[in-house]
């Protein structure tokens, strides 16, 4: 089974035994180095994810013999079933690809290993990237350091972790001023996932500018829907005919989330109405 071929496979259609091949591809350290490193990739899908494969990751992470690009893409391939895990909170085995004592494990290796200045930088990265997914007391003291620490590749790790853990409000509205195209894209996204009422004006600007690179225009769509659903379909409506097809789907979409979100504030209001009433 070449894995390189299935990086152009929506993982649904992987075939039977593609988790079986990356876990044999991760174990045996004289394979293909690029083999390893897309099969590292492709084994965080949560289609395939199980205990064994979580465990041969966690390993590679920990690991200094190990190339570093590979320990740093093994880390990102983890984070899913961190955020899985904390979603579900293990009440039904069936939705967790990964038992709470392989979580903890993960989760305390990656504490070690980010505060170990040993540890190679990107490694270091990618452990917070995927850890904050599952958010732990130690994160917002990381964060807050990684973005204070003036190194822009920490800053750029900073303020995406900044979309999973709360409390960075003012720092993601600063980060949405940067000149910096990563760090704005990922600000643009933290701003959605909190949806933060002091970037509408920012974000409205993004998705009315025809001069936004299109990667951070699709965010904003999706941010505006979400941080005022009620007005996003003014801005949103003239993009649903765009030539470009994704853009114009991507607006749809966004509509749709908007009018969903409208209406479910409508009915908080409501209730809210009842309330005072009574």
């Amino acid at each position: 089974m070449d894995v390189k071929v299935l990086q152009d496979t929506p993982p649904w259609d992987w075939p039977r035994g593609a988790g079986k091949r990356f876990l044999e591809l991760l174990a045996d350290r004289r394979a293909n180095a690029s083999d390893r490193l897309v099969a590292a990739e492709l084994a965080g899908d949560l289609t395939v994810m199980n205990e064994a494969l979580a465990d041969s990751l966690t390993a590679i992470v920990r690991s200094p013999e190990e190339p570093e690009q590979l320990r740093a893409t093994a880390a990102i391939a983890l984070g899913a079933a961190l955020e899985q895990a904390d979603i579900d909170e293990f009440d039904d085995p069936d939705h967790v690809p990964i038992t709470e004592s392989t979580f903890r494990n993960i989760q305390d290796s990656f504490q070690k290993l980010y505060f170990d200045d040993g540890v190679p930088k990107e490694v270091r990265r990618r452990v917070l990237e995927a850890s904050v997914r599952a958010p732990e007391i130690w994160h917002p003291n990381a964060i807050a350091a990684a973005y204070s620490s003036g190194d822009r590749d920490w800053m750029l790790t900073a303020v995406f972790a900044m979309r999973w853990v709360r409390g960075f409000d003012d720092r993601i509205l600063e980060a949405l001023k940067s000149g910096d195209s990563e760090i704005h894209l990922e600000a643009v996204r933290a701003a959605d996932n909190w949806g933060l009422a002091g970037a509408w004006p920012h974000v409205a600007a993004l998705v009315q500018n025809a001069g936004t690179p299109k990667p951070l225009l699709l965010a904003a769509m999706v941010a505006a829907a979400s941080i005022r659903p009620a007005e996003a379909g003014i801005i949103l409506v003239d993009l649903a005919d765009s030539e470009d097809e994704e853009i114009a789907e991507a607006a749809v979409e966004a509509m749709g989330m908007a009018e969903l979100g409208s209406g479910e504030e409508e009915d908080e209001d409501e209730e809210d109405d009842d309330e005072w009433l009574n």
